[in-house]
């Protein structure tokens, strides 16, 4: 009867070392085409989106297919302190990413292109911490706002044991 005290104990130590109380971010995202709202033929066939933590920010991955067939990668690895990085693609550099993290559940990024913002994108994860919902607001070829909104559902919890 003495083992599952000691059992319990190390049971919650695990946990609270494993990465439940880190990075709400953190971990593989799906998109759901059917909650997600985008302008009138850009929302992609699927995506998936692929984040870890390192230091004081994330190591971002995202696999994009369209209804065309053909598909593109993204990457970074960014701190949410407002520093811009080069996000890199599958043919070279992309536009420069920054992360801010305005709560533990909510992170802008922000895309520039000769120091001016060209598309910013809110991201929040649910409470429950099943669901993201990423709000990216650019302008189009004619120079009007749109606005898209994509729903991901994440693909079970990770834990980063440190």
């Amino acid at each position: 009867m003495q083992r599952i005290p000691y059992l319990l104990i190390a049971a919650i130590f695990w946990i609270s070392r494993s990465g439940w109380a880190s990075d709400p971010f953190t971990g593989k995202w799906t998109l759901d085409v059917k909650k997600s709202s985008y302008a009138s033929g850009t929302c992609p066939k699927s995506m998936v989106i692929d984040m870890e933590t390192v230091d004081r920010g994330i190591r971002y991955y995202s696999e994009t297919t369209y209804h065309n067939g053909s598909s593109s990668h993204a990457q970074y690895t960014a701190d949410y302190n407002g520093t811009q990085v080069l996000v890199v693609g599958d043919y070279g550099m992309l536009l420069p990413v920054s992360l801010q993290q305005v709560d533990s559940n909510t992170v802008v990024a922000t895309y520039s292109r000769a120091l001016q913002v060209v598309a910013t994108s809110r991201r929040v994860v649910s409470r429950d911490g099943r669901f993201m919902t990423i709000t990216t607001t650019s302008r189009d070829r004619s120079g009007k706002n749109i606005t898209n909104v994509g729903v991901y559902k994440k693909s079970g919890f990770v834990f980063n044991a440190k």
